[in-house]
């Protein structure tokens, strides 16, 4: 039984993953943006911020993307990078949800008018490699 609760579980974030990098990749060929996922948006700040957007229901690797994104800010920038943990469905009128077309659990890292959309690599990595989405998020925030 456990086998097959695990195997479902598997089964349903990589469809959710998968549907994902498909919406994102035609949202990105409509913009006429050259690499999905990341997407060009005008904000004010000149700082790196993290927003991981997730529903009120959540599974051991929507929690562990949290943990283990937090974890990373505090253990590598000493928490000098702030992280917002929004619920989509407590929080609906949240202005962040528009300003980047939130629809699903999104990690997204923010610099200035850069946009770069994590949310893949952290449900494929974060609960089962989570050392690979640490040295990918740590790689993306020193880019910035």
């Amino acid at each position: 039984m456990k086998r097959i609760i695990t195997l479902f579980s598997i089964l349903l974030v990589l469809s959710i993953t998968s549907a994902y990098a498909q919406c994102c990749k035609n949202a990105a060929k409509s913009a006429g943006c050259a690499t999905p996922c990341v997407q060009s948006q005008q904000t004010g700040a000149s700082d790196v911020k993290a927003y991981y957007f997730h529903a009120t229901r959540r599974c051991a690797t929507c929690m562990a993307v949290e943990d283990v994104t937090k974890a990373v800010l505090k253990e590598k920038y000493a928490e000098k990078i702030p992280f917002e943990s929004i619920n989509r469905e407590e929080d609906s009128k949240n202005p962040l949800l528009e300003k980047y077309k939130v629809s699903g659990q999104t990690l997204l890292i923010v610099k200035g008018d850069k946009v770069i959309d994590l949310t893949n690599e952290a449900f494929l990595n974060a609960r089962t490699n989570p050392d690979k989405f640490k040295e990918k998020l740590k790689s993306t925030i020193d880019k910035m």
